[in-house]
């Protein structure tokens, strides 16, 4: 079992129950997916970007990357309709944990002057979402292999409807909050 799954089981739910006086197991919240998304606005006229793109996804989330499809055309923006316009990844179960472990334990130590990841990212429905400007900060990406340096999002879902719970639940699962002065 992943590291964080046990300490989800063994420490977090009982930790989570006596704060905010909830009865049941099952109504503890929980991490249901965490979704990798990169934009590409040069998608729609160089076909082999996509396919770098989708490669070094992959390599990041241990997952196949799909390609994301334009649904209709856009003249201001020079795009016909079913033209690549980015990549994700969506993952659960044991893969999203081991995700969420390398994102917290390696990859954020190594952003530029991190002070912590900001807690106003939430969406009002637990949601967390944290966007990267360098996909660089991840070991698995060779340096030499990019073209550009690219962005990427990463929504962080969970099944409660309350930002309070779900930050806590971040915290708890290690995700670090920056300190409020």
């Amino acid at each position: 079992m992943n590291r964080l799954k046990e300490k989800y089981q063994k420490q977090i739910v009982k930790t989570i129950k006596k704060e905010f006086n909830l009865t049941n197991d099952l109504a503890v919240p929980r991490l249901t997916k965490i979704i990798i998304n990169v934009g590409l606005k040069e998608g729609a006229g160089d076909k082999g970007i996509v396919k770098k793109v989708s490669d070094y996804i992959s390599l990041i989330a241990g997952q196949k990357a799909i390609i994301t499809r334009a649904r209709m055309a856009e003249a201001a923006f020079k795009i016909r309709k079913n033209d690549p316009i980015g990549v994700k990844v969506t993952l659960r179960r044991k893969k999203m944990y081991e995700f969420f472990d390398k994102f917290v334990s390696i990859v954020l130590p190594r952003v530029r002057d991190f002070q912590g990841v900001s807690k106003s990212s939430f969406d009002g429905r637990g949601n967390y979402s944290i966007g990267l400007n360098d996909q660089t900060v991840f070991q698995e990406v060779d340096y030499d292999t990019i073209d550009t340096i690219r962005g990427l999002q990463i929504n962080f879902v969970t099944n409660t409807d309350n930002n309070k719970i779900a930050l806590r639940l971040l915290e708890l699962f290690g995700m670090p909050f920056q300190k409020i002065k």
